[in-house]
């Protein structure tokens, strides 16, 4: 035997053991043994039996941890850091979260997860550890698991997307999601645009639905079908790689919609650089109205969908939610079009 090894005292069993054994989650663990959330009384004997016959208990003094308040709120991003990093939307949003939050002692824990997974198993993690008082979830998807799953963790939470009364947790949004590329295309058509092609973000995000649908119905209603559509995920090289092949097709559009500002960005450079001038040869709209679109050249027409407010509104809801007294969110209103430089008269035909 390895002398370094002898006298040892055996490894204390942990949380995720008794995890493994019961079958469940450590945040379903954590549950049965605090009397919290929402489980079955067999699914709770079943963890409680795992514990006893592991010989495991949690500690008097983690037990109190998360037992009290940590005034600590996670914001779960499902992003690459390069986009993250080069994304003002994010930027626009946390000011308007901590807004709301500093002022009441509250901070905001960020994390990058990959994919619908790692999301769910860090909010079990982060529960079962008891590091968090609520969550604000991001990118409302089509049959998102994340609203109940964070109801049966007993975790508050909000949904950033448009509003919804079914939706087992609060969403905060501005309304009619739709309106502010209705609004957009309507302003191409009035400078004589007709071969207009969009870029939409993921397929699965409700917002990338929602003004598809929109933007679709109002080119039928004009008698028009779009030139093109394509998904694309939010990067930069994305922008990029959509902006050159939607460029190079043989019936060249007039003007491009991106789903958000940066993209937008990228894409009026992508058009300088192939000799294309906006908005004399091409009109470019994007999303967000962000600073960046005041600042390149030409100044971006967008949709201003109040990223802060927003934020601001969904902060305010969640300390509620928290136990915390806080006036109500103040959020009416609708996406709206901003007009600047971006977009102009359909060039003449040569």
């Amino acid at each position: 035997m390895n002398k370094r090894l002898e006298g040892r005292a055996p490894a204390r069993p942990t949380i995720k053991a008794v995890a493994a054994a019961a079958g469940v989650s450590t945040a379903a663990v954590s549950q049965a043994v605090n009397g919290t959330g929402r489980i079955s009384e067999a699914t709770r004997r079943r963890v409680l039996d795992a514990a006893t016959e592991l010989g495991w208990s949690p500690s008097a003094s983690a037990t109190a941890l998360r037992r009290a308040r940590t005034r600590t709120i996670a914001l779960v991003v499902r992003r690459p850091t390069d986009v993250l990093g080069s994304d003002p939307h994010f930027s626009e949003l946390i000011t308007g979260l901590e807004g709301e939050l500093a002022p009441r002692g509250y901070g905001l824990l960020l994390h990058l997860v990959a994919d619908m997974a790692q999301e769910n198993a860090l909010y079990e993690r982060l529960v079962a550890e008891g590091r968090i008082d609520g969550a604000v979830l991001t990118d409302a998807r089509a049959d998102d698991p994340r609203p109940d799953l964070l109801r049966g963790l007993g975790l508050p939470a909000v949904l950033l997307g448009a509003p919804d009364a079914g939706s087992p947790v609060p969403r905060v949004g501005l309304g009619q999601q739709g309106a502010g590329i209705r609004e957009a295309f309507g302003h191409l058509l009035e400078l004589g645009h007709r071969r207009v092609a969009y870029v939409a973000g993921p397929a699965e995000l409700l917002h990338t639905r929602l003004r598809l649908a929109a933007f679709e119905e109002a080119l039928a209603g004009a008698g028009l079908s779009p030139v093109a559509v394509r998904h694309s995920d939010f990067t930069e090289r994305a922008a990029v790689d959509v902006t050159e092949e939607l460029l190079a097709l043989p019936d060249r559009p007039t003007a491009l919609v991106f789903p958000n500002d940066s993209m937008a960005v990228c894409g009026i450079g992508t058009a300088q650089r192939s000799g294309l001038r906006v908005p004399d040869d091409l009109s470019v709209v994007g999303y967000d109205n962000l600073s960046l679109g005041r600042w390149v050249h030409p100044r971006l027409t967008t949709v201003d969908q109040q990223v802060q407010r927003v934020g601001a509104a969904a902060a305010r809801t969640l300390l509620a939610g928290c136990g915390e007294d806080v006036p109500p969110p103040v959020l009416d209103g609708r996406p709206r079009l901003v007009v600047r430089e971006s977009t102009g008269p359909v060039p003449s035909p040569t």
